[in-house]
């Protein structure tokens, strides 16, 4: 981890990211803010399950990573670290709080089937994956899209793998956070450190 990259982990925000030029595994980023945003409240059950599953399904599928999968990790990390500070009296934080814990389970063992394989590097900074030629067109255009996705080398080596590299140097970034949750997350925090 990098003094430069981890000032750009803890640093970023929302609106810094272009969501609509990422590729998610339904399409693009374009709605990643607002279910962010509603994980971020915590008000309601059931809009917190709702946005959790749109942003989940998006960032993970079939152990593939996406475009948009390292940024959505830096803000849940956030939001976990809010959650875990919340759990007791909130029942949404706190339901919040396990599912994300078992997500990141999930990323980071994306991240090391991953790295086993032979693979590129990954691209020097966390900031790199948002130059211009790494970008989809500014306007959605679904069958554009395919297209693009019928390319032989659709992702570069490198943008590719740094899809799983630095959704995994997100999490180390707020290692502390999981170094330091309450007794009954003790386990499902273990798991995920142990994968850090």
């Amino acid at each position: 981890m990098t003094e430069k990259n981890r000032t750009y982990i803890t640093h970023l925000k929302v609106a810094d990211v272009p969501w609509h030029r990422l590729t998610t595994a339904y399409g693009r980023g374009t709605d990643f803010p607002a279910h962010l945003t509603v994980l971020e409240q915590m008000g309601d059950l059931a809009s917190v399950k709702k946005s959790l599953y749109e942003l989940t399904t998006n960032m993970e599928h079939q152990s593939t990573l996406w475009h948009a999968t390292p940024f959505g990790m830096v803000f849940l990390c956030r939001i976990l670290e809010k959650a875990l500070a919340e759990s007791v009296q909130n029942p949404a934080a706190h339901f919040l709080a396990g599912e994300l814990l078992d997500f990141f389970a999930c990323i980071l063992q994306c991240f090391h089937d991953g790295d086993e394989m032979e693979h590129a590097e990954a691209l020097p900074l966390f900031s790199d994956l948002l130059k211009e030629e790494y970008l989809w067109s500014e306007e959605y255009d679904e069958e554009e899209d395919e297209m693009r996705y019928e390319e032989d080398e659709v992702f570069p080596d490198d943008l590719f793998y740094s899809f799983y590299y630095y959704s995994w140097q997100a999490v180390k970034a707020y290692q502390d956070v999981l170094e330091q949750v309450p007794a009954e997350f003790a386990k499902p925090a273990a798991e995920v450190l142990e994968l850090l």
